[in-house]
């Protein structure tokens, strides 16, 4: 489990309680692995690749952590609103995330976002 440097600091800004609710969810992803489902985590439709969110409190949470599977592990790589609550800046942390997962994946490639993959 890796987690996006900005996404750790996107996490430390999220008011205390909910950032608990996020850690454990972040420990569900941990122990269950893909087998975690719903209400817990969930596909994130409309966008071209894959990218899940974690739904602490079972979805009753305002804030969630987008990530994918990266090889043999996950990453999480943004925090953000749920899209009920805040749907503009659910979809700016969507964004980010999958910038930040792009950077990863050129990074690891040795190359630039902007290379074909």
């Amino acid at each position: 489990m890796a987690t996006h440097p900005d996404a750790e600091a996107e996490l430390d800004a999220v008011p205390p309680a909910d950032r608990v609710a996020l850690i454990n969810a972040i420990e569900k992803l941990k122990v269950y692995g893909d087998r975690l489902g719903t209400p817990h985590s969930s596909s994130i439709r409309g966008v071209k690749e894959t990218l899940r969110e974690l739904r602490p409190r079972s979805g009753r949470s305002r804030w969630r952590a987008f990530y994918r599977r990266v090889g043999d592990g996950f990453v999480i790589a943004a925090i953000g609103p749920e899209a009920a609550v805040d749907p503009a800046g659910f979809r700016r942390a969507v964004s980010r995330a999958l910038s930040r997962l792009d950077a990863r994946r050129a990074d690891a490639q040795g190359g630039s976002a902007n290379e074909p993959r």
